[in-house]
């Protein structure tokens, strides 16, 4: 038990391009580095390969910190009668803890699961709180909890009804939440990816194009989850055939991704061939 417990704290959720979970992995060099809420450097993987960028200059003797990917878990302890053994039961989550979760949630995330308490200077000034929770706290509650209760559908009826959900929150609290908020920005994600899956095109741009300041206000300076997000929101601009906004866009993910990624990772190379499409198509025009 002790040596799962050991694993489990310091293993890492193995993301594929588009920073969407896939599994967990254990990097013994990797467990060594510290964290922090504004790190100096960035994890991404190319299959189970782990690579780790900085995203800005670190000076000599400087630590090497990283935002930690964490495998958390979550268990129930049922007693019973003298009749019967104490039974654990685990239930495994992979959790992306980042910068978008208010620094109340994050402390408690760090303390209870780590035992440590993060003092970076992101969660000592409580950067962008306000920002995450604005708007009615009745209508982002109600939001939040049907957030919690999306499960990855399977099919296209599930997605339609998880699509059906989104729209009616959407729009019943337009007004009253803020794109900015935080719980409001994670449906206007959720029904982005219901649109795609759904082949709603102008749909998702709708709401893809929503996030694109949200994102640029939570992770400003070179960051992969805006980097692939302007990279989803280019694509499809460019399915819309509004070839102009869709190379700006790209070229904005480019910009970061090259520091994020690197020149050389898969999502790049992808990233390149639509954006050279899209110089074509513009030429041609």
């Amino acid at each position: 038990f002790p040596l799962f417990l050991q694993v489990t704290c310091n293993c890492f959720t193995i993301s594929n391009g588009e920073m969407q979970d896939v599994g967990v992995g254990l990097y013994p060099s990797m467990s060594l580095l510290n964290h922090s809420c504004d790190p100096n450097c960035v994890i991404v993987f190319e299959g189970y390969q782990l690579l780790l960028h900085s995203v800005r200059e670190i000076q000599i003797g400087e630590e090497v910190i990283n935002f930690f990917f964490f495998f958390f878990f979550f268990y129930q302890l049922l007693f019973f009668s003298f009749f019967f053994f104490l039974i654990f039961f685990f239930f495994f989550f992979f959790c992306y803890v980042e910068s978008l979760v208010p620094t109340r949630e994050r402390h408690f995330f760090f303390f209870f699961f780590f035992c440590f308490e993060c003092d970076c200077l992101l969660c000592q000034n409580q950067e962008k709180d306000a920002e995450k929770l604005a708007g009615e706290e009745h209508a982002w509650k109600e939001v939040k909890d049907a957030v919690n209760e999306v499960r990855y559908p399977k099919s296209k009826e599930e997605w339609k009804r998880v699509l059906a959900r989104c729209q009616n929150l959407l729009s019943s609290n337009e007004g009253h939440l803020p794109d900015t908020n935080i719980y409001q920005l994670k449906m206007l994600d959720c029904a982005m990816d219901a649109c795609i899956n759904l082949e709603s095109w102008e749909e998702a741009l709708h709401y893809g194009s929503r996030t694109l300041e949200p994102y640029r206000l939570y992770y400003p300076g070179f960051h992969p989850l805006r980097a692939v997000q302007l990279m989803r929101v280019g694509k499809l601009q460019y399915s819309q055939g509004m070839f102009p906004q869709a190379l700006e866009t790209l070229k904005q993910a480019y910009n970061i991704m090259k520091v994020t990624h690197g020149t050389d990772h898969s999502l790049m190379k992808v990233l390149m061939e639509i954006k050279e499409e899209c110089e074509a198509m513009m030429r041609l025009q």
